[in-house]
């Protein structure tokens, strides 16, 4: 019986949630069922009858990570109002220069790394999903998407995401912010 074929169980749905804040914790790079096991109160045994295997641990924790930060994309979005791109890159930004989303976004990039380092493992396609979810968001704006400007949404994306990378690598906050307002002020000279 494979993972997906069980029931929907309410330890497999707790042990998931404890991995998942040992995986923000420690990462995925390097993960070993023992060592994550013992840290959620269960056994490699345990996981691998509820995950079916480490590779399908993998692919959940990727999964409950996609949905963890599409719900905190969203919810930037919303809060700044955003009627726009630029108003959305700004909003979006705020969010990702928080420092308490810095394990989530650490989390992301191993994540996206392993997916095109190793593409045909758990990793498989988690980079291009979350492109395609970050321009879901980008393109679900007026304007944007079908009706609007579809390079307008990459090139939102490809700011957020540029900055994001120097700003994990680096920390500097004031840095990757002062780029992201310059580069939104270009959009909107743009745009008049």
């Amino acid at each position: 019986m494979t993972q997906h074929d069980r029931p929907p169980s309410a330890r497999r749905d707790e042990l998931l949630e404890r991995a998942y804040q040992y995986a923000l914790e420690h990462g995925l790079a390097q993960l070993s069922l023992r060592p994550l096991a013992a840290a959620i109160g269960s056994s490699p045994r345990v996981l691998l009858f509820l995950f079916g295997s480490k590779d399908e641990l993998i692919r959940a924790l990727l999964a409950r990570a996609r949905a963890d930060e599409l719900t905190a994309l969203r919810r930037a979005r919303d809060a700044g109002g955003s009627e726009d791109l630029v108003a959305t890159i700004r909003t979006t930004w705020r969010w990702l220069v928080d420092p308490a989303h810095r394990p989530m976004l650490i989390l992301w990039l191993q994540a996206y790394a392993r997916s095109l380092s190793e593409p045909d493992g758990p990793w498989a396609g988690f980079a291009r999903q979350t492109v395609e979810d970050w321009l879901g968001l980008l393109a679900a704006l007026p304007g944007g998407g079908h009706g609007g400007d579809a390079t307008r949404d990459a090139l939102g994306l490809a700011l957020l995401r540029g900055a994001l990378l120097d700003l994990l690598a680096t920390g500097d906050v004031e840095r990757t912010t002062a780029v992201v307002e310059r580069c939104v002020r270009l959009v909107e000279a743009g745009e008049r």
